[in-house]
């Protein structure tokens, strides 16, 4: 018989909209660690047809009702995060939460102290640490071959002149809606995890396309560090047709310069997953550019090599944590900061200020 820690997680997950099925669904569903097992539908039984074995229910109650699941995953609205991922705690069950984490700061703290109370793991998908873009970041900034690094800019852009129909993340009355809560939770959480927390939060936050009743569809907000000398730079929009660097990281030394998106969502939806060997791997064309002087007299001008991407990692440690075998990566206590840097943000657009952290 397997040991406890060694016991596969069954998992159900509420909703099976783009984000159960182009991400969740394929990264557990490919893990030794975990089952998939039942999946919430509110009509009909769409996940079947990928996913035939699993177990179609309608509600969230039905399925916090199934005694084995041990890890619910909530990808449903924003609007529903908090009261979803309360229930599942309150039943004694794991929690993961489709980012945004919440919509506010300070539903994002109850969870946390819920997820302590109830000692449940909960965490928001933060993918997006796992892009191999941002991890050979992560490896430069650490690697000294910039020197200090005194600035970042991120920037994740696309085109699209006009509102899809049906869409509530484009509803500028939804909760949550807008690329700020959907684009900036990932690019803030980016920068905590290097950076820890900002200092000071300076936003300015616009609907671009001028859209009547629509969210936002363009931000840009600056993470300031005095003390650490340290400033990044997060841009989003809906209107950037030729696309600019994806990461410009400036040091004492040089410059990095980073071109196109993580290849793995891509892959995800051409049905690749991380059993595929070609998954996580970045096109050679799209290497990022050191131009640095590396050590003193020497200058070193080239490409380097993407990392992997690795969103299997994600998953990987909710398995570990559940089991109690390793820490928790993204914890309710850094998504609640992730959510009060978007507030701040807001705020400080609205108010034509900055604002201290």
């Amino acid at each position: 018989m397997a040991s406890s820690s060694a016991a596969v997680i069954k998992v159900g997950i509420v909703g099976f909209g783009m984000s159960a099925r182009v991400f969740h669904c394929p990264l557990i569903d490919s893990s030794p660690k975990f089952e998939l097992a039942a999946i919430v539908e509110r009509h009909g039984q769409n996940s079947k047809q990928k996913y035939p074995h699993v177990q179609v229910v309608r509600s969230i109650e039905e399925l916090l009702a199934i005694g084995d699941i041990e890890l619910v995953v909530v990808t449903t609205p924003n609007d529903t995060h908090v009261p979803y991922a309360k229930q599942t705690l309150l039943s004694g069950k794991n929690c993961v939460v489709e980012k945004p984490f919440a919509v506010t700061e300070s539903e994002a703290r109850d969870l946390a102290c819920i997820s302590k109370q109830t000692g449940k793991v909960l965490s928001v998908f933060q993918n997006r640490r796992w892009d191999g873009d941002f991890l050979t970041v992560k490896r430069l900034a650490t690697s000294g071959l910039l020197g200090n690094i005194v600035e970042i800019e991120s920037r994740f852009d696309r085109f699209r002149a006009f509102r899809k129909e049906n869409a509530w993340r484009e509803e500028g009355n939804f909760p949550g809606s807008g690329v700020l809560y959907d684009l900036g939770a990932h690019l803030f959480d980016q920068v905590v995890d290097l950076f820890g927390v900002p200092e000071y939060v300076t936003g300015t936050v616009r609907n671009e396309r001028q859209i009547k009743d629509a969210s936002d569809d363009s931000f840009l907000v600056v993470l300031d560090y005095p003390l650490k000398n340290f400033k990044a730079v997060c841009r989003a929009g809906m209107l950037v047709r030729d696309k600019p660097a994806r990461f410009t990281v400036l040091g004492s030394n040089g410059t990095f310069t980073k071109y196109g998106l993580d290849v793995q969502e891509e892959q995800l939806k051409q049905g690749l997953t991380p059993r595929d060997s070609e998954f996580g791997k970045d096109k050679e064309s799209q290497y990022g550019v050191l131009d640095s002087e590396i050590s003193p007299g020497i200058y070193m001008r080239g490409t380097i090599t993407t990392a992997d991407g690795c969103y299997s990692d994600y998953y990987e440690n909710i398995a570990n944590a559940i089991r109690g075998t390793d820490k928790l990566v993204v914890t309710p206590e850094q998504a609640a900061d992730v959510i009060r840097i978007v507030e701040l943000a807001k705020q400080s657009s609205d108010e034509r200020r900055s604002l201290a952290f």
